[in-house]
């Protein structure tokens, strides 16, 4: 009878938190600074959400550093209530490998909430780089090699991540030179201080459109209908097979948050991953909402574990880690 009372008294519990929630504005927690990819992606998710969640305000709550860990760990210890969520990129998955002191656990101290996108890459190249398209530049990293610069937005950062994942697929050894930004990473670029850089479209599209970088082939599995990125070549096709690279960001709740607030969340979520002003100001980014099995928690967390699996190694290998 103890039991029958316990597990009616849950029920009733869990049937409230569903039918109230939200009772107040819901925090998105971004751990990166104002005015990034990933801050616009959960600004675009915020206002999507609104409606699904019953108007509900949702607040974005910039908590930049250390490779977004600290963000993370934020959530992480959190009142698990659905009250704190947390929007995050590939570095999810990266981060139990760059980072040896994180303070949570990347499969354990969250709830998988869904996958909200994915956003193609692209290889490119100061603007005196003599090869005008991948095949001439591996003739010219063959002739260089030991001499080759390849910049990144920082340590974990999508730049980072892709540099890292080209050069162990061509067995090119290269000098990676790490900025605080994407942003001053690209006015190197441009100004031909360093040789290569692999980033998201998002960064890279307006220049390669207006012709300042020399753009070589897109990171996805499939060429882009972008209008600037169409003709260029996958690296699949190009001849390392098996190349993929896209970031994707995700919704996450502290662990412990009742089954009951996740569902509703999870259902919000796929509303707001049709709606026709989000898909469109997604595509303006370069990025693919998601369609797929991994709109749900339990197919995302799959996902980020062969993510983890996948990079693991590549970082190790690279020994490029932080404290």
């Amino acid at each position: 009878m103890k039991k029958l009372l316990l597990a009616g008294a849950a029920l009733l519990t869990a049937t409230a938190a569903l039918a109230e929630y939200p009772e107040k504005p819901v925090t998105i927690v971004v751990p990166f600074s104002a005015g990034g990819p990933t801050d616009k992606v959960a600004r675009d998710l915020a206002e999507a959400l609104r409606k699904p969640l019953g108007g509900q305000v949702i607040i974005i709550d910039n908590v930049g550093g250390a490779g977004g860990t600290l963000g993370a760990t934020k959530v992480a210890k959190a009142s698990n209530d659905g009250y704190t969520l947390l929007l995050h990129h590939i570095g999810m998955s990266t981060s139990p490998a760059l980072y040896r002191n994180m303070q949570y656990k990347t499969l354990e101290d969250f709830e998988y909430l869904g996958m909200i996108n994915e956003v193609p890459m692209t290889l490119i190249g100061k603007p005196s780089l003599p090869a005008t398209n991948y095949a001439e530049l591996t003739k010219w990293l063959d002739a260089n090699k030991g001499k080759i610069n390849l910049a990144n937005a920082g340590l974990g950062s999508a730049s980072h991540l892709c540099g890292l994942l080209f050069m162990s697929t061509t067995k090119v050894d290269m000098t990676t030179v790490p900025y605080k930004g994407t942003g001053p990473a690209m006015t190197d670029l441009l100004g031909g201080q360093v040789d290569l850089m692999c980033d998201q479209t998002t960064n890279t599209t307006s220049q390669i459109a207006g012709g300042k970088v020399k753009a070589y082939a897109v990171t996805s599995t499939k060429r882009l209908t972008t209008p600037a990125l169409a003709k260029l070549p996958t690296l699949d096709e190009s001849g390392l097979k098996g190349f993929n690279v896209s970031i994707w960001h995700a919704l996450y709740a502290p662990k412990g948050t009742p089954k009951a607030v996740t569902d509703k969340i999870n259902a919000a979520l796929k509303i707001a991953l049709k709606d026709p002003d989000f898909i469109h100001r997604e595509e303006g980014l370069g990025a693919v909402v998601m369609t797929d099995a991994r709109v749900n928690g339990p197919e995302h967390k799959k996902f980020v574990e062969a993510e983890i699996n996948k990079w693991g190694p590549i970082i190790k290998a690279a020994g490029q880690y932080a404290d």
